[in-house]
């Protein structure tokens, strides 16, 4: 009798039990989710294309008479100038020392006769204008001032032949030691220098991009020493020839440089812009699931998630273009798609 009682004690606290959890089971549960505002951006595909790049211009820096070598101070540093350096166009590098050469030119003298004969020419212009002077009086003075300024235009050409100048802005990759006045001859590479604040890279794209590259396209360009900068180039030339063997066309682009971090002979990744929109909008590519009706993506509307089937566009490595079934300012589902169903209840965490 007493084993019965128990029994029905036992009986009766496991269907209270029963009756207490029924509205727990049958409650929504929420799923956790972190969300995110759908945004425009700008999305391209890329092809990879590697080369060397090389100066927008070099010069090597011979001298163009003989003389005692002396290597000018750079203004900027106050020092000789040394490998390195930028140097300005015009700026002289060096400078030769010849007394004899100097004398031949007689520069002094050619400058004196141009004075001379610009007065003359004034005085028989100023005459001429009162009637004091011919016509061919006129036409000699002037004659003989064109001739004399041609003289001490040529002297100072002849004198210019004593220094070593810039071309171009640049910078001077190689400098050759010399004695001080020791005396070298004409000819004598003394410096070179280039310019690389913008460089020139020359490749060969595949031919199945004849049609999908284009001159002014974009292009972006690393080198493995330099990860974290990243250039940005234009397709400035390409040719409309295939070569048969390799089945490629050339190409040339021109890629800015402005604080000449990457350097001439560089071996460097060029990824070429085949396709771009701007103002698209993108989402990251694992949001994407495929699902038998299609692609779709999740928002959220009013604490339910809502599944929404898309169209997309350019995709690469990371991210996809939603081309319809997507519109800006809607809340994406960032976080705990995954466990989601079209109208699911969920739980927005910040």
């Amino acid at each position: 009798m007493k084993k019965l009682s128990w029994i029905l004690i036992l009986a009766i606290a496991f269907f209270a039990s029963c009756q207490n959890q029924a509205p727990t089971q049958g409650a929504d549960v929420s799923v956790p989710v972190r969300v995110t505002e759908v945004v425009k951006k700008t999305i391209y595909n890329t092809t990879s294309i590697n080369g060397t790049v090389s100066p927008c211009a070099s010069a090597d820096l011979n001298t163009e008479s003989e003389g005692k070598y002396r290597l000018n101070i750079n203004k900027r540093t106050g020092k000789p100038y040394r490998l390195g350096d930028k140097v300005l166009k015009d700026e002289v590098l060096v400078e030769l020392s010849n007394p004899e050469y100097e004398l031949s030119i007689r520069i002094e003298a050619k400058k004196l006769d141009l004075e001379n004969a610009k007065q003359e020419y004034d005085k028989q212009q100023s005459l001429f204008e009162k009637g004091g002077v011919t016509q061919r009086e006129l036409q000699n003075a002037e004659l003989s001032y064109i001739n004399t300024r041609y003289d001490f235009e040529n002297a100072e050409l002849q004198m210019k032949k004593l220094q070593v100048i810039a071309p171009f802005d640049g910078v001077i990759v190689d400098l050759p030691y010399f004695t001080p006045e020791v005396k070298i001859s004409s000819g004598t590479k003394v410096a070179s220098m280039m310019d690389y604040s913008k460089l020139i890279m020359q490749t060969d794209f595949p031919e199945k991009f004849i049609t999908t590259i284009q001159a002014g396209q974009e292009a972006y360009v690393t080198n493995y020493n330099l990860k974290d900068d990243t250039l940005k180039a234009v397709i400035t030339q390409l040719s409309p020839a295939i070569n048969e063997a390799s089945r490629t066309f050339k190409g040339v682009m021109s890629i800015s440089n402005p604080e000449l971090k990457m350097r001439p002979g560089m071996f460097v990744k060029a990824e070429v812009v085949v396709e771009r929109r701007d103002s698209a909008i993108v989402v990251d590519r694992e949001l994407v699931q495929n699902k038998r009706r299609g692609k779709v993506v999740y928002v959220v509307e009013r604490n339910t998630a809502v599944e929404k089937r898309i169209n997309t566009g350019i995709e690469t490595d990371t991210e996809v273009e939603i081309v319809s079934g997507l519109e800006s300012g809607e809340k994406l589902v960032t976080e705990g798609y995954q466990m989601l169903s079209n109208r699911a209840k969920v739980r927005v965490q910040k």
